[in-house]
């Protein structure tokens, strides 16, 4: 009776070891399982949408500009010059315009140097961006295959070589990025009266200048490019210039600052100095000089002496 009596209360005390035991292993359980950092849903696209990781030191000006400055090799030699006279580092991110004034509307970016006017008003406008000064300018060209199957070339504008284009139904090659180049292509199709999408002869590459070139020149086509991105890459291709010296083609660029007073982590004095020095006598004196060595003429024209009114741009 006596081994009864014990065994009963060891035996429930295992019952009740066992019964905490378990309460433990499910309260520690849980934890494991949820911990995890979760973006909500305005970070996940921005994120998404983000070219690179921006990281910030305080030297760094992080610079979203256009792949024609960067693919040339304008913008090495500037950024080195402002390293030199300022001490701040210049970590440059070359994508589309549009992709650039994206970074810049999520303040992903300290300055821009981009070529769309009419957009870059719209960031001015919202007060995403502010300080927005002409820095230079150059023309597109309208590049094709020799043989010119459109008769482009004795288009008597550039709109209307655009229109002979679509007419004929010629391969033409777009960058399809929402790049200036890509938005100045459409402006012009606009003008023209037509619209080419979804028609079989049009691609849409969704790469740089330098690489939709090159696709450009492997399918024989026609496309519309900047004059500095041609001339560094003409040595690459054998497309010719079919159309240049237009009104139409004018690609104007400009510097505009990344508004510190919505976006807190921009560093503003970086910025100011980046874009003061770029309408400096010292740089515009670079850029008029860029490439005429090379080329036997400009890539870009200097700017920062005249107006948008001058250019006939707002």
């Amino acid at each position: 009776m006596k081994r009864w009596i014990w065994m009963g209360p060891l035996a429930l005390l295992a019952i009740l070891m066992a019964l905490v035991m378990a309460a433990c292993g499910e309260g520690e359980e849980a934890p494991t399982q949820t911990p995890q950092v979760t973006a909500t849903p305005t970070q996940s696209s921005q994120a998404s949408a983000s070219p690179t990781p921006v990281v910030r030191g305080p030297k760094d000006v992080i610079l979203a500009t256009t792949t024609s400055v960067q693919d040339t090799g304008l913008l090495d030699v500037l950024a080195s010059e402002f390293k030199k006279d300022t001490g701040y580092n210049v970590k440059a991110i070359a994508v589309g315009t549009g992709q650039a004034l994206a970074m810049g509307e999520r303040g992903d970016a300290d300055v821009m140097l981009v070529h769309a006017p009419s957009s870059e008003k719209v960031l001015i406008e919202n007060g995403a961006a502010i300080d927005r000064r002409l820095v230079a300018h150059n023309y597109f060209l309208l590049l094709g295959p020799a043989a010119d199957p459109a008769g482009a070339k004795t288009a008597n504008s550039a709109i209307a070589a655009m229109k002979a284009i679509y007419d004929k139904g010629a391969t033409f090659i777009s960058r399809g990025d929402d790049s200036g180049t890509h938005k100045k292509e459409l402006s012009l199709w606009k003008e023209a009266g037509v619209d080419p999408k979804g028609k079989a002869w049009y691609e849409e590459a969704g790469q740089g200048m330098a690489a939709t070139l090159q696709i450009a020149n492997q399918e024989d086509a026609y496309i519309l490019c900047d004059k500095a991105s041609y001339l560094s890459q003409k040595k690459n291709i054998e497309l010719i210039v079919i159309f240049e010296a237009d009104p139409a083609f004018l690609n104007v660029y400009s510097v505009m600052l990344v508004n510190p007073e919505k976006f807190d982590m921009v560093n503003a004095e970086g910025a100011k100095a980046f874009a003061d020095f770029l309408v400096s006598e010292k740089a515009q004196q670079i850029i008029g000089e860029f490439g005429v060595d090379k080329y036997g003429e400009q890539l870009f024209i200097p700017d920062a002496d005249k107006t948008y009114e001058d250019l006939g741009v707002e």
